[in-house]
């Protein structure tokens, strides 16, 4: 098996979409458990996670001396989840953020008694915060960073204040942070709060302040700005990465039947997302394969005087549309979320897009774990071939 401290894996950001990761996890757990890797032996020695991609690779990271139980204890919270466990959704707590968010850009401008505390998001995800604080074991990742069992954990969020896209990563041996055009990288003690803010969906869930360099700077959801998703891996010592997308990578191109309409709001936030959480790292893919070939035509001396390495990346990402998986399971949101995101279209089909980064229900991520599982196990021989098994094992 290749050297974990060499390899990353990275979790991209997608709200609810990231249950498909989890279905990914689980089945190449299975697969290197049916190679004869020893449960405990952690294949993914750098983890670098972003948005609830930040959540589950701190999950994974907090348990790094057992990947096996690590991977099902994150299955199971997945498998269960309720929308309630993600953000305030009943009919006060949807009032008095949603609703209120809603008509303050409607109608602002008549309402001056918000003015002094205007709703900061579209919903209030302090059950999150909760939800992390009881899941987490953090005592237990500076243990395993300090043994060895893990090299390194990033997790990335964007500044609003200074405009730059911020990567905070926890080793246990010195690693120089890197500077590069509006990404910046700084060596930290992560927490609850650098996940809320990683995860913290643009107008959807509120900005947190976060140390940087000694001042507070206010960060929300790493997907936005993120130049280089991979990035974060290959400076940390990565030499093969594990990629799990959330979508576009894989998916079907929609066909479309019906004559066109003007776009709902859901529909044209759902596209904002999508280039937000997906476009980024289907760009980064191709310049490191773009990278990879033009490194691979070099003579090997000059190949030795150049810093640029290469890097093998295996890519799983969804075989199917994970916002038309969305548009049959919206009706189980609870009823204060459905009838406030209705209002915007985002239960109508078309409009399913900004639904499926925000169905944190278990009949939503059961099938997308389902799902990630499916798409791994077809491709069994190239998870093998990554983490150099035979595969005829």
């Amino acid at each position: 098996m290749h050297d974990p401290a060499q390899t990353g894996l990275i979790l991209t950001g997608g709200g609810a979409r990231a249950a498909y990761q989890v279905g990914v996890l689980d089945e190449v757990r299975l697969i290197l458990q049916e190679a004869g890797v020893a449960r405990q032996t952690n294949p993914f020695g750098i983890i670098c996670g972003t948005s609830a991609g930040a959540i589950n690779a701190t999950a994974l990271a907090c348990r790094a001396d057992d990947f096996h139980d690590s991977v099902r204890k994150i299955v199971k919270v997945w498998a269960s989840f309720q929308a309630g466990q993600v953000y305030r959704a009943d009919s006060l707590g949807v009032i008095r953020s949603g609703a209120r968010w809603l008509t303050l850009w409607s109608f602002g401008w008549l309402l001056n008694k918000w003015r002094r505390s205007p709703p900061n998001s579209l919903l209030n995800n302090a059950p999150l915060e909760a939800l992390l604080g009881r899941m987490l074991d953090f005592d237990r990742l500076d243990r395993v960073l300090m043994n060895g069992q893990l090299k390194a954990l990033a997790v990335t969020a964007s500044s609003y204040t200074a405009g730059q896209h911020l990567t905070f990563y926890q080793t246990e041996m010195p690693v120089e942070p890197w500077v590069r055009t509006q990404r910046l990288a700084q060596r930290d003690i992560i927490s609850v709060r650098h996940l809320m803010a990683s995860s913290a969906i643009p107008f959807v869930f509120p900005a947190v302040a976060l140390n940087w360099e000694g001042q507070l700077q206010y960060c929300g959801d790493g997907s936005m700005r993120q130049l280089a998703p991979i990035s974060p891996a290959i400076h940390l010592g990565s030499r093969r990465v594990m990629v799990i997308g959330a979508g576009r990578l894989g998916e079907p191109v929609r066909v479309c039947t019906e004559a066109a309409q003007y776009p709902s709001l859901a529909q044209i936030a759902g596209h904002a997302m999508s280039s937000i959480f997906l476009d980024s790292l289907a760009v980064d893919i191709e310049r490191l394969t773009r990278i990879n070939k033009t490194l691979s035509l070099l003579p090997p001396e000059l190949l030795a005087a150049t810093p640029l390495k290469p890097v093998d990346v295996l890519v799983i990402a969804p075989s199917e549309r994970l916002d038309e998986i969305a548009a049959r399971h919206v009706h189980n949101l609870p009823l204060p979320v459905k009838t406030m995101l209705g209002g915007i279209g985002a239960t109508e089909v078309r409009g399913s897009a900004l639904a499926s980064y925000l169905l944190f229900e278990s009949s939503y991520t059961q099938e997308l774990i389902a799902l990630g599982k499916k798409d791994t196990r077809e491709r069994r021989d190239e998870v093998l071939h990554f983490f150099g098994l035979s595969q005829s094992t």
